[in-house]
């Protein structure tokens, strides 16, 4: 799930950056990620299974034996795994981002998570803290899109959300090295996922 995530919120980036619009919903699914700090499991952080369904779809496309993988979306998960390696070890990284999204958290009281509001509040923390760990992700794109406003807020909290989800999958015990060795065996798990919804 946590895997499926970090590719849901990747997709969503792909296509606000050549489309310049996300639908709503995949978009709250992937963005109320970023606020379920201590989950009790893994289900509770991703409540909208059926968004899910991009990031399965994906994990049998990229790490399946077919020969339709997307670079680009390789390059992404490969920046977005780099700079959670840099937030774990950055000495308060992780706290200043929990502090931040309590923030966000008392915004929702008055706000919906899709509101442009806290969009630009989850894309302050993401280019705030995180964009400073590590070399930038070069975003490709429509450029068109790319220089909107809210369209690059929106990228920098999907980006933020994608940093969620690799967060959890290395609690959860995921290393790059499984995107290798356990290749078949998260493809499989894929692919049973998208047969159960």
């Amino acid at each position: 799930m946590a895997f499926a995530g970090i590719l849901q919120a990747i997709a969503q980036v792909q296509k606000l950056a050549r489309q310049g619009e996300s639908e709503q919903e995949a978009l709250a699914a992937s963005l109320n990620t970023i606020l379920v700090t201590s989950p009790e499991n893994t289900a509770e952080v991703y409540q909208d299974q059926v968004a899910l369904k991009t990031g399965y779809r994906l994990i049998q496309t990229q790490l399946g034996d077919g020969n339709k993988k997307d670079v680009e979306v390789t390059r992404y998960l490969v920046g977005i795994l780099a700079l959670e390696r840099k937030l774990a070890r950055s000495k308060n990284g992780m706290g200043m981002v929990a502090e931040r999204i309590n923030q966000v958290h008392r915004q929702l009281h008055h706000f919906k998570i899709t509101d442009e509001q806290v969009i630009a509040n989850l894309a302050s923390i993401y280019s705030d803290i995180i964009s400073n760990l590590g070399p930038k992700l070069q975003i490709s794109g429509n450029p068109v899109c790319l220089q909107r406003p809210l369209v690059q807020q929106k990228i920098r909290a999907l980006l933020l959300a994608a940093m969620r989800s690799a967060v959890l999958w290395r609690q959860l015990g995921g290393r790059r090295r499984h995107l290798v060795f356990a290749r078949k065996a998260i493809v499989d798990t894929a692919t049973k996922s998208l047969t159960l919804q």
